[in-house]
């Protein structure tokens, strides 16, 4: 299956610290995608809705029907006309002549409610696609939130033996120690933290295709692999291919039928009656007819058609809010991406290196009794608090790509060979 939201499907990568698995069933973005685009009862409802719609397509296909009558006249009555003596029976058959094209009107009403169905299903299946893509990677927020505690944690351990050491030598006091055991018990308790928030993610992604006890894990992944994307003015221009905006087209069809079918109103349909009549007076038949025609049709009909020309007119102004709506939500998550891209890229590429370097030659410093243990505990946690900035940094710009990739309906992928939509 080749999603739309493709590019946070490439996060496979090895991860570096050990985590609670499932080897057995292991869910990829993907996977999730198939469950809920099998399974989840919204998107199953427009099977039943297409169904409806086909019915109505057929009803509408449906001409006034015959109506057979039978009328007895003269009959139980008073002297003459005591009995069925002098009763008059008359058969007849009746009908409307509909007029103004009324038939081919309600036609393609029908069909035009029948071709905007698979429209408004795509942008439903397109909101899904996105919510799952966002459970999905906020268990892999969890996740990386626990490889970092993991991390933080082994550098505690090391301040901590570091610390102990010291005071055994006389050159530190206890409180050194107490400290260093406190900052390891945070690290510890975030870990604990990141763990209970998996747990909660995972729940809340299997609620989607309707699991209760989710057994599942996810695969591997690094948030901060993000792709190259297109610039604001091509990514603007994809809009108008959009679902949301196709919508209009549907809408405007339904909208023009609906105007069609109330001038159609303004012809009045012609009723009409045929029939035979046996007269008992001289055992003769007759053939009797009748013919009516509504008059002002065309007067009742005029506030539909001006309510229904009103809609129409009022559609283009709909889809011209709603395009500077996509356009402005559009040009935020862009912004938004292209800004947490820069910031994970600095982090990954300067600053978590440098802190890297520092926080070891504090190490050594602080082991050779150059420094005090508050700097090397400092340095620990800047490092920390830029792995956490940069993850959080991530996490930004793939909420903004999942935005991006539902408003545009296109997927952005990283290649081995580079980034490309």
């Amino acid at each position: 299956m080749r999603s739309r939201f493709a590019a946070l499907a490439v996060w496979v990568a090895a991860s570096a610290v050990a985590w609670p698995a499932l080897a057995a069933n292991r869910l990829a973005l993907d996977d999730a995608f198939a469950r809920v685009a099998a399974t989840h009862p919204e998107l199953r409802l427009f099977d039943s809705r297409g169904a409806v719609l086909a019915a109505e397509r057929e009803r509408a296909a449906l001409r006034p029907a015959l109506v057979a009558g039978a009328t007895l006249e003269n009959a139980f009555g008073t002297d003459e006309a005591r009995g069925l003596q002098g009763a008059e029976l008359t058969l007849t058959l009746a009908s409307v002549l509909e007029r103004g094209g009324k038939l081919d009107a309600r036609q393609a009403l029908a069909r035009s409610h029948i071709d905007a169905l698979a429209v408004e299903r795509e942008v439903r299946r397109l909101d899904l696609l996105a919510e799952v893509a966002r459970r999905y990677l906020a268990m892999v927020a969890a996740r990386r939130q626990g490889e970092i505690a993991e991390q933080d944690i082994v550098q505690r351990r090391r301040t901590l033996a570091g610390a102990r050491q010291r005071l055994q030598a006389g050159a530190s006091p206890e409180s050194v120690v107490l400290t260093a055991e406190a900052a390891l018990a945070r690290a510890e308790l975030e870990k604990a933290r990141a763990q209970q928030r998996f747990g909660a993610a995972r729940q809340y992604l299997a609620a989607l295709w309707g699991e209760r006890e989710p057994q599942f894990e996810v695969v591997a992944a690094d948030p901060a692999v993000l792709p190259e994307i297109a610039d604001f003015a091509a990514l603007s221009a994809l809009l108008e291919r959009t679902p949301e905006l196709n919508q209009f087209v549907g809408q405007r069809r339904i909208r023009e039928a609906r105007l069609q079918l109330a001038r159609s109103q303004a012809s009045a349909d012609l009723s009409w009656q045929a029939g035979l009549r046996r007269l008992e007076a001289s055992d003769d038949f007759g053939m009797v007819g009748t013919l009516s025609l509504p008059l002002g049709a065309e007067r009742r009909a005029a506030p539909e058609i001006r309510a229904a020309e009103a809609e129409l007119g009022a559609l283009e102004i709909e889809r011209e809010a709603r395009e500077l709506s996509l356009h402005s939500t559009l040009a935020e998550a862009h912004g938004r991406y292209r800004a947490a891209q820069l910031e994970v890229r600095r982090l990954q590429d300067e600053v978590i290196p440098l802190l890297s370097r520092a926080e070891s030659a504090a190490e050594r410093a602080y082991r050779g009794g150059a420094i005090s243990y508050l700097e090397w505990a400092q340095l620990q946690s800047e490092r920390t608090a830029a792995r956490r900035q940069q993850l959080d940094a991530a996490l930004d710009a793939q909420r903004s790509l999942i935005e991006i990739q539902r408003l545009t309906g296109q997927a952005f992928v990283a290649t081995n060979t580079g980034n490309t939509p």
